[in-house]
C-alpha cells in the first residue's frame, strides 16, 4: 500500500479530516512501481531536479536494462544522450543485452548485422515467407528484412557496408566545380540565419498541410520559428533569476528531443538518398 503517485493530495485529504480517498491500485513489482512513480511526476507536479532525474535514470538502468535510453529518457525527463552516457558509466555492473525495448514496446537488436545475416538466410530458405514472418524470427523490424532483401536481389550483400571517404592525396587542390546535382546533402544544413523562407515552403506544402501529423509538425515548427525570432530581444529578459535553473533544464531537454528527432530524420534522409543514387 505505498503511495507511488498523489503523497501531497493524500497528505491534504488527511489534513482535511477524510478517511476514505479514491485510489488506484497498481499491481507490480517494487521496480515496476518506481518506473511509474518517475513517469507520472515527471509529466505534472512540481519538476523533479536535474540530479532527481539522472538519479533516477540510473536506478531505472540498473532495474529495466532492457530499455531503450529514449524510452528510459522519456521516462525520466532526460536527453537520450544523458541517459546512454549513465548507461555508459554504469556498464561494468549493469548487464549488456544484445536487444533493447523501444518507446513502442518493439524490440530492437543494438548491432543488425547479426540479425540481417539471419534475415538473408531465412529469405534463402524461405522465399515467400512475410517481412514480419522473417523479421519476428531474425529480431529486426520489417523495413530492415525489406532492405536485406532487396540488397538481396540486387546482388549485393545483407549487411550495409560503412561508407569510406575516397583517399585524397595531401597536395591535390579542393574541388570545385558545380557537377549540376542539384540534390540536398545529408546531415548539412541548408538554412541560413533566418529560417522562415525554409518554413514559408514547408507551409505551402500540401503533403504536409492535408495530413493531420503534417499539420502538427508545422505547427512545432512555427512555433521554434517564434522562439527564434524572440531569443535575442526579450526571451532571457523575461526569465526571473529564481526560475534559471528550471528554465535552462527544460530548454536543455526539449533541445535533445529535437536532436534525436533531427538524428532519426537524418538517417531515412541518408537512407533514402543511397537508395535514390542506386536507381
Amino acid at each position: 500500500m505505498r503511495v507511488i503517485d498523489g503523497m501531497h493530495r493524500l497528505l491534504a485529504a488527511k489534513l482535511r479530516g477524510q478517511e476514505m480517498i479514491e485510489v488506484e491500485l497498481f499491481d507490480g513489482t517494487s521496480e515496476e512501481a518506481f518506473l511509474r512513480a518517475v513517469e507520472v511526476n515527471v509529466s505534472h507536479g512540481l519538476p523533479l531536479s536535474l540530479a532527481d532525474r539522472r538519479a533516477a535514470a540510473n536506478r531505472i538502468i540498473a532495474s529495466h536494462p532492457q530499455m531503450s535510453d529514449r524510452a528510459i529518457a522519456r521516462a525520466a525527463g532526460l536527453g537520450a544522450k544523458a541517459v546512454a552516457a549513465i548507461r555508459r558509466r554504469t556498464a561494468d555492473v549493469v548487464p549488456q543485452l544484445r536487444a533493447r525495448i523501444g518507446r513502442d514496446g518493439k524490440s530492437r537488436p543494438l548491432n543488425s548485422v547479426d540479425g540481417r545475416l539471419r534475415a538473408a538466410e531465412l529469405i534463402a530458405e524461405r522465399p515467400q515467407a512475410s517481412l514480419r514472418e522473417v523479421a519476428r524470427f531474425a529480431g529486426i523490424s520489417p523495413a530492415t528484412v525489406s532492405d536485406v532483401r532487396k540488397r538481396l536481389e540486387s546482388g549485393l550483400a545483407p549487411v550495409v557496408e560503412p561508407a569510406r571517404a575516397p583517399e585524397t592525396p595531401a597536395d591535390a587542390p579542393a574541388a570545385t566545380a558545380d557537377t549540376g546535382d542539384r540534390r540536398v546533402e545529408p546531415g548539412k544544413n541548408q538554412l541560413q540565419a533566418d529560417p522562415s523562407a525554409a518554413l514559408e515552403k514547408l507551409l505551402r506544402d500540401p503533403s504536409l498541410r492535408h495530413k493531420e501529423g503534417g499539420r502538427q509538425l508545422l505547427r512545432l515548427l512555427q512555433q521554434q520559428n517564434a522562439v527564434v525570432t524572440r531569443a535575442g530581444e526579450d526571451l532571457m529578459e523575461a526569465v526571473p533569476s529564481h526560475c534559471g535553473t528550471l528554465v535552462l533544464d527544460l530548454a536543455r531537454y526539449y533541445a535533445g528531443t529535437w536532436m534525436d528527432f533531427a538524428k532519426q530524420l537524418d538517417e531515412r534522409v541518408r537512407m533514402e538518398s543511397r537508395r535514390g543514387a542506386g536507381e
